[in-house]
């Protein structure tokens, strides 16, 4: 005689919703490791005398590295369990966030830039596979906008951290404070990611896409190869190269600007900091939510992501306006509305990517990881020689927020070329 085991408890339909909350968490601690150089920016730079351009290096070391971590944790996110890589991961990332508050030189500043990046990678391809597997088509943008609002929440509160722990900023060393109480943080956030998900939870394909008129699963499996090589593939990859540059260089010299290009104090530039996060995070939530309540109420699922996207990428362009304001209220307004739009465009985007197989999930978010941070490795790089050569930082975040507006006509033109679309969706077409 066999022996059954009793089934697992049945989750309440609002455990899911929890569960991206965790994962918004997860975002959080994932930014407040990142960004507690950008917050101590200056002082670090003072310390180690580095120029801008090596400022700029440093922050392309992060994301090389993170390009190479989204290749190899893209296929692990596929390969292996989600449940265990999640938690890796995240402690691999923290123990290297920590140890950038014990550095001694700059050449071990970049080392520990360079492993935080590396394992910060493993954080999107696994929170981006989980999302697909617990919601349906229209739910991602509201569930990706969750989780991508946690980056913002993560970087409100770090400038508000820094503050508090670096103290009077005569006193060298004061910034190594924040990087070992976030790394020693971050450890925390695996006691209730094993307690609420279970193995079994994050297997198959038990959402699917709602709009194929298909059971979950029935679908023919494709080739990673078609997939890699197919327009929608090259849409993604032209879409994220373009927003995480303006996203990534925003957010590495924006105090920097703030104290350096428009002579704010350092109090006055993290609460400001922390202020335009809060605004990229209200960008990304309404993105998301308005995303799914105009798919909910009729409008193509293609369409109402587009429409968005395009808002946003107005609201980014405004950047535009940067070099001709001053110290005060207008310029900290712009500044504002560029960070909602800015990080408004990717809860849309992670939609996209989830439209594609679900079997190679974790691979495509990791290979559009690559060009992810490739560009935006660059951009950095080329923004602290531009400054450097011109005294100033306003041609750099000008120019940075004109590059959604370009994602925007590939999403439009191309993402269902070839395609015969349905009916309602040739009514709501652009």
């Amino acid at each position: 005689m066999s022996l059954k085991l009793p089934p697992l408890n049945p989750r309440p339909p609002s455990w899911k919703w929890i569960v991206c909350g965790l994962l918004l968490l997860a975002s959080a601690i994932n930014y407040m490791d990142r960004q507690t150089l950008a917050g101590a920016s200056v002082r670090i730079t003072r310390e180690f005398g580095l120029s801008q351009t090596q400022y700029g290096q440093v922050e392309a070391v992060f994301g090389y590295a993170f390009a190479a971590g989204s290749v190899v944790f893209g296929w692990a996110a596929d390969r292996f369990g989600i449940r265990g890589l999640y938690a890796l991961v995240l402690v691999l990332w923290s123990i290297a966030g920590f140890a950038t508050g014990m550095v001694s030189n700059a050449n071990e500043l970049f080392l520990c830039r360079a492993f935080l990046g590396f394992f910060e990678a493993g954080h999107w391809p696994c929170a981006i596979r989980t999302t697909r597997l617990l919601l349906d088509e229209r739910q991602r943008s509201m569930g990706n906008g969750l989780l991508q609002s946690g980056a913002s929440l993560g970087a409100i509160l770090t400038p508000l951290i820094l503050r508090v722990l670096m103290g009077d900023p005569n006193v060298a060393g004061g910034w190594r404070t924040p990087f070992l109480v976030v790394g020693a943080a971050g450890l925390l956030w695996i006691i209730p990611w094993f307690l609420l998900v279970r193995a079994s939870d994050l297997t198959g394909n038990r959402a699917g896409p709602v709009s194929s008129g298909s059971q979950p699963g029935t679908a023919p499996a494709a080739s990673l190869l078609s997939v890699l090589l197919s327009t929608r593939m090259f849409v993604l990859l032209a879409t994220i190269a373009c927003i995480n540059t303006t996203w990534q260089v925003l957010r590495a010299w924006l105090v920097k600007f703030l104290q350096e290009g428009r002579g704010y104090t350092e109090a006055q530039a993290l609460y400001f900091n922390s202020a335009w996060f809060g605004a990229a995070d209200i960008g990304c939530l309404a993105a998301g939510a308005i995303a799914a309540r105009l798919a909910h109420r009729g409008m193509d699922v293609h369409a109402s992501r587009v429409w968005v996207f395009a808002g946003c990428a107005l609201l980014c362009a405004s950047a535009g306006a940067v070099p001709w304001l001053a110290q005060g209220a207008p310029l900290l307004i712009v500044l504002a509305l560029v960070a909602a739009g800015a990080l408004g465009v990717f809860p849309l985007y992670h939609a996209f990517t989830q439209d594609l197989p679900g079997e190679h999930q974790g691979k495509i978010t990791g290979i559009a990881g690559v060009a992810a941070w490739v560009l935006p490795a660059q951009a950095q790089r080329l923004f602290g020689i531009v400054v450097d050569r011109t005294g100033s930082f306003d041609l750099g975040l000008a120019l940075a927020g004109f590059l959604p507006l370009l994602a925007l006509f590939p999403l439009w033109l191309l993402w269902n070329h070839g395609r015969t679309p349905t009916p309602k969706a040739m009514g709501s077409r652009l």
